[in-house]
This record gives structure tokens, C-alpha cells and sequence, in this order.
């Protein structure tokens, strides 16, 4: 980290975390409006939701303090800031604290880049519920909302991986009053005004973005849908599995994944249902999502008073290590219609794109400039997808996204719109901002689309301004029933595309180099597909220095299908490795060159016929006889260690044959920025 002078910022400019805070303001304890308590540090930046809630809330006239990581041991620490005269603001934090907390083997996770000092263990395990418990220690009838990405993922009933069964809703277990999903701007700001009117978080049954809970025997208050509201009458809800259906021992996985499947369809503003989940006596009513920010309000969102650094408590721990990440990146757009199977954002962005303007991203990077420690490098600038700036289609405006087919897959839409001029005038724009020397994009792009748009300029700008020496590209597997299951295009795809990205390259004279990123044991895929990928690597002279296995996360295809065995969208079984065996398999093949992984590696040849491939000829993963092995105290994450990367660090390379490019600069080769309020898995497209 940089000297932590580049750094501070005055107490005052940030919200209020303690009670000498408010005396600070001519405030005393009790007179906020709203206190935001977080699983994360307090970090006044707008990657970090409590901080972009908060500005906003402030913005909208309303008092606003946040408790980071409290002492959750006792109701003391939630307490601080008195009882708030609203409501309690709740959120896990940037990640789910499951996935915060543990590695995908189980492990305890040593560090946490949300953290003071990056130092892990500063929030509890599931902490929406254990932050609602002590604060209902705390103040008896107190309104609690929660939010975040750990409230969202989890609002309905849900396979949750760690305990390997199915728990209610977030919103029943943690007794909160009602759940805000999604990306929360505008509810907030409808529920203040609401609870300012005197009524309670409990009785607020109708506002857009938000679960609640209702009695059984009461009929839901559905809003009205377009069609719906155009024959003046009210739409019927969708009931989805009640909960003992879910809990049935030979039915319960296909109510699973037919309760998955109608969350999925029903997640866009225009065209969703209301949903009712039941649970005996009360229900869970999920109402329609809120449109997407308008590129106005994005603007005006991102450009709050944000100190842009981590609060002045922590420096004596060094700071807080996001930050390094994010500080000098730039968020141009929100939501992704990538679809792929793995990843929560339909759940929580949604698949429409909201996007911000030339202007305001121009003047965040002029603000940019102006900050201490700011080098003239500007880390990244996108989103979830770097290159979608634009919705994909001209109908979802009227009839919203399409229920049942994806934009890009299994192929494209012929109703998709391919056009990169709008985020190609964006990097121009922000390269001519004096004081910025490099631009560089580090979000991920997704190369199929890129593909679609033939004109090539994008492709050639992109190579020559603003790659950092290598790309990062997501082609995660090879074979057509893995990416069928994952939902990304053929191998065919990323192979012109790669063909593509030298040839331009070429032209330009540089020397750079693709980092594709490939998972393991992702639902769908077999020990035999494992194999191929091997191959793959064999062929192109390679192999990972990090795999990242798949990670069953609330809010995913591809935990659905873990769970059930199911693939939703067509009902058909699935191959899913679940047992430490298969796992630890596919993770050795991936990374055959390891002498550490050769017994394991030897057993999946073994068991899937491939014995041609152990020995000493070319085509050869392994040899016959089990080579040396090396002293094991090698550093931790280094080859052949199998990691789980936290959302925003770094992602697992190629190592290929040859020396690797020099970054060109030391800022250039910092981690891409966190976006985990935008996202579940952060990762290239």
C-alpha cells in the first residue's frame, strides 16, 4: 500500500460513526434518521453500499450514520449511535459472509480485503442474521430493513452450500421487517418517505424492489402489471413452491428447480410477476423489480460528496486494502445481459443496462486527477461487462427482457444491437482529460459480443490504449457440454476471437498477451471433460497458475443445478461433481504439470479410459513413473495451489512458454477493481 498520507480525509467529511461524531455535527445520539450497520469497513466510496446509500439518503434530506463491523458478541456496539428514527439499515457487506468468511473447500479465509489491515474475521458467519439479532437486543420494536448482496441472493428459500441443505428466506430467518434486493436507490428513498409518514417498515406492502412478509390467509396486494394495469385491473401473483414442497423428500429438488425458473423469468420491471412464496402461516411476496437508474440519476449518484478513501479510524491498522483497488477507477454502467450461469447479477443488477454519461465520467476522472497518490493511470472503466453501454434490444424498452431466451446465448439474438461507439467516445474522451496518461480496461469484455461488431475499430483501440500488456477473457471450459451448462459460446468463439486479438497486435507491433480463465467442477462437466481441458492446455503449451473451482453461491443457475442435479431451463439431469474425490480431480487434470497433483491425475486417466495419455510421447499429460516431488512449504497460491479468489483479486493466468510481457507501468499491474455491489462473481465476461 502507498503511504497512507495519500489517504486521509478530514472525520468531518465523512457520515458518522460515534457518538462523539453527532456531538461533532450538534447532533446527540438518537436524532438519526437511518444507522447502516455493515459487515464491511467503512469505506466512503461508491463501490461500497452503506457509503452510496448513505450519500444518497443524505442527499434526499435524511440523517445518516453507519456502524462498520461491530463488536457482535454484544448489543452494546449497535447501540453507538442510538436508536435511529426510522429504521436500521442492514447489510452483510460487499460479499456474502459465507463466501467472505470460508474458501469453497471450507477453509477459513486468513484475510479479508474489506477489512482494516486486510486482516479476516471481523464478521460473523451469516451476519444479516446475527446483526438483526443483537440489534433486536438493542431496541425492542425497532424497524429493521436489510439489504446488500447477502439479503438479496437469499430472499427466497435457498440452497445454501455450507450447511448442504435448503434454508427459508433470509427475511423470516433474521425476523427483519422487510428486504430491500437488487440495487436499492430508489426504494430507499420511497420507504423514508413512507416511514416519515408515520407508517412501519412491516405494514410497507407495495413498493417496488421489495420482499415483505404477509399472512397466508391475507391475499397479496400485487402491483398492477403493464397488461394488467391496461384492463384497469389487478394482476394475480405468482405462487411459487410453498416451502414444505421444497422440503419433500422425493419431490423437493424438482420444486426447486421450478421455483428457481420462475424467479429467473420474472426479473425485469416491465414484464415481472409478483411472487409468493409460502411458509405455513405467512408467505414472502416478492414485489417487481424498480427500473433501472436512469443515466441522470447515475450521474447524480456517483458524484456525491464521497471522500473516495477508507474512514480515518483505520489507519493505525493500515487502511483497508479495497480501496487500493478501486480508488482510481471509474463505474461507467450497471446490469449485464452475459446470462452466464454462474453469476447472481440477473438476481440483483438485472440483464438492463443503465448506463452513465460522457460528461459525468469525464468529471469524476478531472476529480480523479486531483486526488493524492494519483499517477495519471486510471485502473478501469466499466462495469459488470465492460463493453455493454447500451441495452441489447430496442423491444426490452417497451416489453422489457425476454422471459425465456438469453441475449447471447445459445447464440445471438437477431434483435441484438452491437455497438461499441458509445463506450469507444467514452475512452477517447476520458484519454484527453489532462493529467490522465493511461486508461486502461480492466472489467471484463465479453469477447462474442465484440465479435458481432465487424467494424474492427474497438477491437484495434482497445489493443493499442488500453490493455495493461495482458487481456483478461473468460472462455472458463472447452467442451460443448460444459458451456452449454454455463451458458457461454463454443470454443469456436473464443478461438477467433483469440486469433483476432494477435492479429491486431501484430499490425500495431505490440507484444501482448490473452489471460483466459477457466473453472472446475462447474455443474455439468464430467472427469472426461476435465480431460479435454488438459489437452487444451497441453496444446497450447500452458498451464493455469491458479484454477478456480466452482463456488455454489445463492442466486445462480449453476447452484440450482448443483443442488438438484436439474438444469431449469429444460428440465433435463445434469452431471454435478460433488464429492471431494471428483472435485479434487478435475482441479489436478487442470494443472497436470504439477508432480504434486500426479496420483490424482493418473487416477482420472485411469478411470476415464485415457491411459494413452500417461507416458513419455508428446501427446502425454503424464509420465509413466511419479516424478520427484518438491519440498511442499511453497508459498501459499503458488503453482499448483488450488485458490478460491476473493471477488476483485486477481484471476488465475497462463503461464506460457517464453518470458511474459512487462506491465507497463507499476499501477497498471494493481488487482481490477471490486465491484461486488454490482455483482456476485466478479470476473471477465
Amino acid at each position: 500500500m502507498q503511504s497512507l498520507d495519500v489517504y486521509r480525509a478530514p472525520r468531518e467529511r465523512f457520515l458518522p460513526v460515534s457518538a462523539h461524531d453527532l456531538t461533532a455535527r450538534g447532533m446527540n445520539p438518537g436524532e438519526l434518521d437511518f444507522v447502516f450497520v455493515t459487515g464491511d469497513a467503512y469505506v466512503d466510496h461508491p463501490s461500497f453500499g452503506p457509503a452510496l446509500l448513505g450519500r444518497w439518503l443524505e442527499a434526499h434530506g435524511y440523517a445518516v450514520g453507519i456502524i462498520a463491523q461491530p463488536d457482535w458478541t454484544t448489543p452494546d456496539d449497535f447501540a453507538r449511535l442510538g436508536r435511529p428514527r426510522l429504521a436500521f439499515l442492514v447489510s452483510a457487506g460487499n460479499m456474502d459472509s459465507m463466501v467472505a468468511n470460508h474458501t469453497v473447500s471450507g477453509k477459513p479465509r486468513r484475510d479479508d480485503a474489506y477489512s482494516p489491515g486486510g486482516v479476516g474475521g471481523r464478521r460473523p458467519d451469516r451476519a444479516t442474521l446475527v446483526y438483526c439479532t443483537r440489534i433486536r437486543e438493542a431496541f425492542k420494536q425497532v424497524d429493521i430493513i436489510i439489504g446488500g448482496i447477502e439479503a438479496s441472493l437469499r430472499r427466497f428459500a435457498h440452497y445454501d452450500f455450507w450447511s448442504n441443505r435448503i434454508r427459508r428466506s433470509i427475511l423470516i430467518d433474521s425476523k427483519a421487517d422487510l428486504l430491500v434486493y437488487g440495487m436499492g436507490e430508489r426504494a430507499l428513498v420511497q420507504i423514508a418517505e413512507a416511514l416519515s409518514s408515520g407508517r412501519r417498515a412491516g405494514d410497507l406492502t407495495d413498493i417496488r424492489g421489495t420482499v415483505c412478509k404477509r399472512r397466508s390467509e391475507e391475499a397479496p396486494q400485487p402491483l398492477a402489471s403493464r397488461a394488467a394495469a391496461a384492463a384497469n385491473s389487478g394482476a394475480a401473483p405468482v405462487a411459487l413452491p410453498s416451502w414444505d414442497e421444497l422440503q419433500d423428500a422425493h419431490q423437493g429438488k424438482n420444486a426447486y428447480a421450478r421455483s428457481f425458473l420462475a424467479q429467473h423469468r420474472n426479473t425485469d420491471a416491465i414484464n415481472a410477476d409478483v411472487l409468493v412464496e409460502p411458509y405455513g402461516p405467512w408467505s414472502v411476496v416478492q414485489n417487481p423489480p424498480r427500473p433501472t437508474l436512469s443515466g441522470a440519476d447515475l450521474d447524480r449518484l456517483y458524484e456525491l460528496p464521497y471522500t473516495r478513501t477508507f474512514h480515518p479510524d483505520y489507519l493505525d491498522a493500515g487502511g483497508v486494502p479495497a480501496v487500493e483497488e478501486i480508488r482510481f477507477s471509474l463505474v461507467s454502467a450497471r446490469g449485464c445481459y452475459g446470462g452466464c450461469s454462474f453469476c447472481a447479477l440477473t438476481f440483483h443488477q438485472g440483464r438492463r443496462i443503465g448506463a452513465r454519461s460522457t460528461e459525468s465520467l469525464v468529471r469524476e476522472a478531472q476529480l480523479l486527477t486531483t486526488l493524492p497518490g494519483f499517477k495519471g493511470y486510471i485502473h478501469d472503466v466499466g462495469g459488470p461487462t465492460a463493453n455493454f453501454r447500451r441495452p441489447s434490444c430496442l423491444r426490452q424498452e417497451t416489453h422489457g427482457v425476454c422471459k425465456d431466451r438469453q441475449c447471447l446465448y445459445p447464440h445471438a439474438c437477431k434483435q441484438l444491437v452491437v455497438d461499441h461507439s458509445d463506450y469507444r467516445d467514452l475512452l477517447r474522451a476520458l484519454r484527453a482529460v489532462p493529467g490522465v496518461k493511461k486508461v486502461f480496461v480492466r472489467s471484463g469484455i465479453r469477447f462474442d459480443y465484440l465479435l458481432l461488431d465487424h467494424d474492427g475499430e474497438f477491437l484495434r483501440e482497445l489493443c493499442q490504449h488500453h490493455v495493461s500488456g495482458k487481456l483478461k477473457v473468460a472462455p472458463e471450459h472447452i467442451t460443448p457440454q460444459a458451456l452449454a451448462a454455463m451458458g457461454k459460446p463454443g470454443m469456436n468463439v473464443y478461438e477467433r476471437f483469440r486469433e483476432a486479438f494477435e492479429e491486431v497486435n501484430r499490425s500495431l507491433g505490440m507484444r501482448q498477451f490473452i489471460v483466459p480463465y477457466f473453472i472446475s467442477s462447474h455443474p455439468g462437466t464430467t472427469l472426461r471433460d476435465a480431460v479435454a481441458l488438459a489437452e487444451y492446455f497441453r496444446d497450447q503449451g500452458g498451464t493455469p497458475d491458479q484454477v478456480q473451482d466452482f463456488y455454489p453461491t445463492p442466486g445462480t443457475l449453476a447452484t440450482c443445478m448443483y443442488y438438484t442435479g436439474i438444469d431449469p431451463r429444460n428440465g433435463k439431469p445434469v452431471p454435478v461433481p460433488t464429492t471431494h474425490e471428483e472435485k479434487a480431480m478435475q482441479r489436478a487434470l487442470l494443472q497436470y504439470r504439477d508432480p504434486r497433483n500426479y496420483q490424482q491425475v493418473r487416477r482420472a486417466l485411469e478411470q476415464t479410459g485415457r491411459t494413452d495419455l500417461i507416458g513419455n510421447g508428446p501427446k502425454c499429460l503424464i509420465p509413466a513413473r511419479p516424478p520427484s516431488v518438491p519440498n511442499r512449504a511453497h508459498a501459499r497460491g503458488g503453482p499448483g495451489t488450488v485458490t478460491r479468489r476473493p471477488t476483485g483479486a486477481a484471476r488465475p493466468t497462463i503461464t506460457r512458454s517464453g518470458p511474459a510481457p512487462p506491465a507497463r507501468t507499476p499501477e497498471s499491474s494493481a488487482p481490477p477493481p471490486n465491484r461486488s455491489a454490482r455483482k456476485r462473481r466478479a470476473h471477465p465476461r
